[in-house]
């Protein structure tokens, strides 16, 4: 019996040598590369190396880097990290190329390595290459210089580089998503802004517990936030400098004014305005606070969201008869609606890339997350429950986040893409509602 394992081992080692000779023969092959359409179908396998480090401190550090870069690109569902226990080759040197064969032998197609380096005056540096394995190539390798708790930051920008390389657009790991934080008794809830980075780690209140918050938005610096409280007794759309924490009123309006979102440029914020019972959409320009009237229609107009390009709107009206999403131009020109399908659409937000806009539709007792085209064409939902609203663009409109409530149960983040198939629920410390995605990071 021993004799016939040794038999097999053999065997086996000599079709992996084989198998490595035949891939490696002949000129290096294209560089490989992700397609993002394909959502999880056929993630890419790919080995993240725990980053070498010159002391247990920077180990640990380089432990927590490609932790968290595996959990990043694993959640995308375009990657699949490989188990450090299949690997066969140690790094120990980030100067010494990887021996290739190695890492086709585990069927890795990309592989990433990395390095901390303590630093004389406290701060640290990281390291990274991006190889592609079967062209036996580095892709890419950047090197940050930073402050030790600040490495979870580096470990997102790393994540985005490597997204960027492999799938040829942009990365969505190094932002914050700000939301409503929910506890208390149904009857009497508590809501609170809160902000996190978005996978979840790094949260803190950004509001107390006094006044109820509803609907917070980026501004495109992600600096700025704005949202609707009921801090003054009625509804007030504020704004609130992350870099000052400092807040303020947007106007002194005579009714209630809801739903804000700031134009592309951030120069402006488009809201809706409570003028003796019926809701229209203006527009205010924040530097010298003047505002514009867009519609003007006895039925409800609400939930504004700019165009990328700062040149139309897409709004909520039941103008129809029943509520449908409408677009127009920036200056209140030319509204035409989009939606002709059945149920009650609501909550429009457009796609940062401009090709889509997102919107909850209300059918048959369920709620759901869908997307059209500008013109309404093409639509398609992407998941539904007993509640699911309020969508959010991750910035490089490829996933979407929203909040689920069920029955009986606390309202919380998850996230879909644009293919349907990834959903995943996003943690958060308490009950979560109205996501808004930053923009990335400066």
């Amino acid at each position: 019996m021993t004799r016939a394992m040794d038999m097999v081992r053999k065997i086996f080692f000599a079709f992996a040598i084989a198998l490595v000779m035949m891939s490696s023969s002949g000129p290096a092959q294209a560089q490989v590369h992700v397609n993002v359409e394909e959502g999880h179908l056929n993630p890419m396998p790919i080995a993240i190396v725990d980053f070498i480090g010159a002391n247990p401190a920077a180990q640990q550090v380089g432990a927590d880097v490609a932790s968290v870069i595996r959990a990043n690109l694993e959640r995308s569902a375009l990657f699949r990290p490989i188990p450090s226990n299949a690997f066969i080759e140690r790094i120990t040197a980030l100067e010494v190329p990887p021996r290739f064969a190695d890492w086709k032998i585990i069927q890795a197609q990309g592989l990433v390595v990395g390095q901390v380096t303590p630093l004389p005056d406290g701060r640290i540096r990281i390291d990274f290459r991006l190889y592609d394995v079967f062209a036996e190539q580095q892709m890419t390798g950047f090197s940050y210089t930073t402050t030790p708790d600040n490495w979870r930051r580096i470990a997102h920008r790393i994540s985005d580089q490597i997204y960027e390389q492999l799938t040829g657009e942009q990365g969505y790991f190094d932002t914050r998503i700000v939301f409503v934080s929910e506890s208390g008794p149904r009857t009497r809830r508590i809501k609170r802004l809160m902000i996190m980075d978005q996978d979840g780690a790094n949260p803190f209140f950004l509001t107390g517990s006094n006044a109820m918050v509803l609907t917070p938005r980026f501004s495109p610096s992600t600096q700025l936030i704005t949202y609707m409280s009921f801090e003054t007794g009625a509804p007030r759309v504020f704004l609130y400098n992350l870099e000052t924490n400092r807040r303020e009123v947007l106007g002194d309006f005579p009714g209630m004014t809801f739903s804000p979102r700031f134009s592309p440029d951030g120069q402006r914020i488009v809201f809706t305005l409570d003028m003796n019972g019926n809701s229209e959409i203006f527009s205010m320009d924040l530097a010298s606070r003047s505002r514009t009237r867009l519609t003007n229609h006895p039925s409800i107009d609400t939930s504004p969201s700019y165009s990328p390009d700062g040149s139309q709107v897409v709004f909520n009206s039941d103008r129809g008869g029943s509520p449908q999403l409408y677009v127009m131009n920036a200056d209140g020109s030319n509204q035409r609606r989009i939606s002709f399908g059945d149920g009650r659409y609501s909550t429009p937000v457009w796609s940062p890339r401009g090709d889509l806009i997102a919107f909850t539709k209300q059918m048959g007792g369920r709620f759901a997350i869908g997307v059209m085209r500008p013109d309404g064409s093409g639509e398609r939902i992407l998941t539904e429950s007993f509640l699911d609203e309020a969508p959010t663009w991750s910035p490089n409109g490829r996933v979407i986040m929203f909040f689920r409530e069920g029955r009986g149960e606390g309202a919380r983040l998850w996230s879909v893409d644009l293919t349907g198939r990834n959903l995943r629920q996003v943690p958060t410390q308490t009950d979560a509602s109205d996501p808004a995605w930053s923009p990335l990071l400066p």
